[in-house]
């Protein structure tokens, strides 16, 4: 499968014979637009995730959308939403995150998560091979917490997301320190079979597509 990154929480996910998933789409000055896909995706009701004309088809009704919690399958992929909502007593706005299996190989995407959830919560993820996570703090997870979360899940690969230029804070840095690392591999899309799955947790970071 190829995994785009088209800034934000927008990716764009493809399987060849499967479906083609955007999720995230976002408004503004640097949006993407004239995206293809069979599907989108939303984690919440907000400007950084709720542009669904950014993608080809989808004003007309000819895309599917897919916002909030439930289980579906289309196209031989199983797709998974998951509410996400703090423990009483603490801060975080909710979301939905998601989880696609693409012929056995799955890909969570935690656009929108603000805070670190409880073990149950990760647990509804089951396995992740590949997590797509934000980095950016602010309304959505810090470094630390990003860091966190990857402990718990403990995925093959990881890509942040929401970091550099947005409010001029780049926090990228300081997510590879809390990760150990003072440099990670770049790539222009992750393009990776389940036969290409790393034993230890390897972070990637992709260019974004202007």
């Amino acid at each position: 499968m190829e995994i785009t990154w088209y800034g934000r929480a927008c990716f764009r996910m493809t399987e060849r014979g499967t479906l083609t998933v955007v999720t995230d789409p976002f408004s503004g000055s640097e949006a993407p637009s004239g995206l293809k896909a069979d599907v989108i995706t939303i984690s919440r009701d907000h400007l950084d995730a709720n542009n669904v004309a950014a993608v080809s088809g989808a004003a007309r009704g000819d895309v599917r959308q897919i916002v909030g919690p439930g289980e579906y399958e289309m196209g031989g992929v199983f797709i998974t939403g998951i509410a996400m909502k703090p423990e009483k007593g603490k801060e975080g706005n909710k979301c939905t995150v998601y989880a696609f299996n693409f012929d056995g190989m799955t890909v969570a995407h935690l656009g929108g998560l603000a805070f670190v959830p409880s073990q149950q919560q990760i647990d509804a993820l089951e396995t992740v091979d590949i997590l797509l996570l934000p980095i950016g703090g602010e309304d959505e997870l810090s470094p630390t917490q990003a860091s966190e979360v990857i402990s718990m899940i403990e995925p093959s690969i990881v890509i942040p997301m929401g970091y550099g230029g947005r409010g001029g804070k780049d926090t990228l840095g300081k997510f590879l320190k809390e990760m150990g690392l003072t440099v990670a591999k770049t790539s222009e899309s992750l393009k990776v079979t389940r036969r290409d799955m790393p034993e230890d947790t390897q972070v990637i970071l992709l260019d974004m597509k202007g």
